[in-house]
């Protein structure tokens, strides 16, 4: 199904997804207030000195010498997302991996809303036409998974990574490492595996959720792989892949829920 405008039948009402929708899914100054923090400097590979070679080799391969200490970035997105079935999305997101996130969406043309963890809220809204409430959550559950997504997504922007942020490193061989940090208060360990050069080919995490709408929440298996990588303004990223729960088991196929491919990186 292409990203153009469509026509969706509800009921014999016909609804025009016309292009206003670009603006109800593009980020709003109220979702940057709470999240966009300014660069602190600019990155100088003798920081690494003390990182296992793995580690040094994923940051180096990453983030070129010179390359500002982002802790935000603003991202453009398209791809597909799974709801009940596989629907065509566009996206913008605020991403700080340590504190939270803003996700703007139009999903199949007709599907508008957000998910996002910030320091006032956590939760998503999604409304039909941008006026019919489709979906909505939110409560300490959800803004604990929210801060799993946080963390995982912090592939994003590697310069967040580095030590001085808080993150201790661990090598597991010359192909695994680990990242452990907190976002919101809530720990997270995010495993990666690397190639020759540096660069991630996928990663796996516990988040906390309810993949399986049980009603009980808990950690659960989730992560994804990586298929492309791109290089934005001294940053080298996964800008292609897929997301979703109990990755690395046997129910990864019915698990993936998100494909993504990066198509800019602003700050």
């Amino acid at each position: 199904m292409p990203f153009d405008d469509q026509f969706v039948d509800f009921g014999g009402l016909l609804v025009q997804a016309q292009a206003v929708f670009w603006s109800d899914f593009s980020l709003q100054p109220k979702d940057t207030a709470d999240l966009l923090m300014p660069a602190d400097g600019h990155f100088h590979p003798e920081e690494l000195a003390d990182c296992p070679e793995p580690v040094r080799r994923y940051l180096m391969h990453s983030i070129e010498p010179g390359t500002p200490r982002l802790r935000s970035v603003r991202l453009d997105m398209v791809g597909r997302i799974k709801v009940a079935r596989w629907l065509p999305f566009r996206a913008q997101e605020l991403l700080t991996p340590h504190h939270g996130f803003v996700w703007r969406a139009r999903v199949a043309g007709v599907i508008v809303g957000s998910d996002r963890l910030t320091p006032a809220s956590g939760g998503m809204i999604w409304k039909l036409a941008g006026l019919i409430p489709f979906m909505r959550a939110s409560g300490p559950d959800v803004a604990r998974s929210a801060a799993g997504r946080a963390g995982g997504e912090a592939l994003w922007l590697p310069t967040a990574l580095l030590p001085r942020f808080g993150v201790a490193w661990t090598a597991h061989g010359t192909h695994s490492i680990e990242s452990s940090f907190t976002v919101d208060d809530v720990p997270l360990s995010v495993r990666a595996r690397i190639d020759d050069t540096g660069a991630i080919r996928s990663l796996a995490f516990d988040r906390w959720g309810d993949p399986d709408n049980t009603g009980t929440w808990g950690w659960h298996p989730c992560g994804g792989e990586v298929t492309c990588e791109t290089r934005f303004d001294g940053l080298a990223i996964p800008s292609a892949g897929s997301f979703g729960w109990h990755y690395g088991t046997n129910r990864w196929p019915d698990g993936e829920f998100f494909r993504y491919r990066i198509t800019a990186m602003t700050t």
